[in-house]
């Protein structure tokens, strides 16, 4: 079975089990409101279900995107012998009898082989002449009368890196799935890389909904400032999505064509929505969605801040666009970035899932009766500590947190160990 298969049979049980949760109906009516755990298994499992793009990029466009083919090395590493330090590569026991000129500098050509009882000074990284015994550290030895002695034994081989340590030709260095670092972009062109094939990055395009919202100045007048248009882009970034822009669109129905025809007929890989994911008067998500004839795969997730998030597939299993339905309170659009997105866009760029860990939580934590809760939280050495202004409308909370805590139904109490939703700019942003 492929692997795209596997993981469409993966999404279609979980979907079935979400169908028969008990609970409340999702805001849109359809789907049940999924278990916030099942949610994000969901959200994975569409992803790892689309089909997988690739292309060829030079080493400086790599970084952050996930190999699609094996790092094999192209060459032994080191290629040649090389001095491991900067002093005197030396034949047979000493003293030896010092040869004249500059040396043997790195990036030189084969060097004359040595004689027994030679030595010649020489430059880490350079090649070591044939016949070497071993290298002597400068500050190891020292030069008198044209003859070097060495202040404590040379053994053999010291301090010389031979041809092929780390690797052979061929070896694998690196399988496919692995994220490029920094690291792994050295790596790649000390093996004698110049290009790399590549998971590209999924293309995302935000639309903020909403007549209420101010683009600059004071709210006033019943109207409030866009806080999401600033944050989305950059937090998506973060989650190794290539924003291809931001738009903002009305309430009314002409807001509402423009949502079908981005719906339908975008480039990007999936579209984020904010707002417009309820059943009020004005809330056209769901009504698009379906003249789209899109497929929810999650219609509300049983999550405060957040519950009425959607993710929906228009288009093919393979080849189709995700819709990730936010709701329009900031705090809630959050909720909803960390519980569908995140890992959808990890699974479309071929990246492994998050490892997963707890942290004991600092104090009692109030839970809702039947919903998972996301909480604000600063990391100590040993605990989660709370914080306050955690309402769906609030950014004050998460904007001086290390991360959320997932507080299960009916609450935390204090010791009780949480799993940790890092921030992606605490946790090491595109590099983990």
């Amino acid at each position: 079975m492929s692997p795209t298969n596997s993981a469409e049979q993966d999404l279609e049980e979980a979907l079935a089990l979400v169908s028969r949760t008990p609970g409340g109906g999702g805001p849109g009516g359809g789907h049940r409101a999924a278990p916030w755990p099942r949610a994000r298994d969901l959200a994975l499992h569409a992803g790892a279900g689309a089909a997988a793009r690739t292309h060829r990029v030079p080493l400086a466009d790599a970084l952050g995107e996930v190999l699609a083919e094996p790092l094999d090395a192209l060459t032994d590493l080191p290629s040649f012998d090389t001095s491991a330090m900067d002093g005197w590569a030396v034949a047979g026991p000493g003293p030896w009898a010092v040869r004249g000129g500059e040396g043997v500098l790195a990036g030189s050509g084969q060097p004359a082989p040595l004689t027994d009882g030679e030595a010649v000074r020489i430059a880490t990284g350079a090649r070591i002449p044939a016949d070497t015994t071993a290298v002597i550290r400068t500050e190891h030895c020292r030069e008198a009368g044209g003859q070097l002695y060495a202040d404590r034994p040379a053994l053999t081989g010291q301090d010389i890196r031979p041809r092929g340590q780390e690797c052979r030709s061929g070896d694998l260095l690196l399988p496919p799935g692995s994220l490029i670092t920094p690291a792994v972009l050295g790596l790649a062109a000390a093996a004698g890389y110049d290009e790399l094939t590549t998971r590209p990055r999924p293309r995302v395009e935000i639309l903020v909904l909403g007549d209420e919202l101010l683009t600059e100045g004071r709210p006033h007048d019943g109207l409030i400032r866009d806080a999401l248009s600033p944050m989305l882009g950059p937090w998506l970034s973060r989650l190794g999505a290539e924003v291809t822009g931001t738009r903002r669109l009305g309430d009314d129905p002409a807001g509402a064509k423009e949502l079908l025809d981005a719906v339908t007929t975008s480039t990007a890989d999936v579209l984020v929505t904010t707002g417009g994911t309820a059943s009020g008067p004005v809330d056209h998500v769901h009504p698009v969605l379906a003249q789209a004839g899109a497929e929810l795969l999650i219609d509300g997730v049983a999550v405060r801040p957040g519950h009425p998030m959607l993710l929906a597939r228009v288009g093919g299993r393979a080849d189709g666009r995700y819709v990730v339905g936010l709701p329009g309170n900031p705090l809630a659009a959050v909720s909803g970035l960390l519980t569908l997105a995140e890992p959808l866009l990890r699974a479309l760029a071929g990246r492994r899932p998050r490892p997963r860990y707890t942290v004991p939580v600092q104090g009692d934590v109030p839970g809702h009766p039947y919903d998972t809760r996301l909480v604000p939280v600063l990391l100590s050495e040993e605990h989660a500590v709370p914080l306050r202004y955690h309402g769906p409308a609030m950014l004050r909370g998460v904007a001086a947190a290390d991360a959320l805590a997932v507080v299960p139904p009916r609450g935390a109490r204090s010791g009780q160990d949480l799993e940790i939703l890092d921030l992606p700019w605490v946790s090491g942003g595109c590099f983990t």
